[in-house]
């Protein structure tokens, strides 16, 4: 099966790890990390959970200047930029600075880990939509 992604603007794309569908898209947490609502910066959350249901649960995250997402992974999941600014992001690819566009938005199969700081001067937040189980 080959999914293309539902992306807008590609620094989102970037920040997410947005990739077409493949063999060797990241499944479950192979590294043992944390999730992106139990992974914080210095200590305190950047996300909360909005929603909780047997079939999703949603996500707003928030990172005012300075400030960041320890490194975590991602499940398959959807994500919406409330509001945008730059980020730098650092995974396997290496360590690179995108501009996120407010109202941006991106599908991904799952992110095996990254982590990311709020190097502009705006705040940026996000909402993350997880599927809780596969879709019929």
């Amino acid at each position: 099966m080959f999914r293309i992604p539902i992306c807008a603007g590609t620094a989102l794309v970037a920040l997410a790890a947005c990739t077409t569908q493949s063999p060797e898209a990241p499944s479950g947490n192979p590294l043992n990390l944390p999730d992106p609502l139990a992974a914080g910066w210095r200590g305190a959350p950047v996300c909360e959970q909005l929603s909780l249901t047997e079939y999703q649960r949603v996500l707003r995250c928030t990172f005012p200047p300075g400030v960041g997402h320890e490194r975590h992974y991602h499940p398959p999941h959807f994500g919406y930029a409330l509001s945008g600014g730059r980020m730098r992001l650092t995974d396997a690819q290496g360590t690179r600075d995108v501009t996120l566009a407010d109202h941006s938005y991106f599908s991904s199969d799952g992110t095996a880990w990254h982590e990311v700081e709020n190097v502009g001067t705006t705040t940026v937040q996000y909402l993350i939509i997880e599927p809780l189980v596969p879709h019929r």
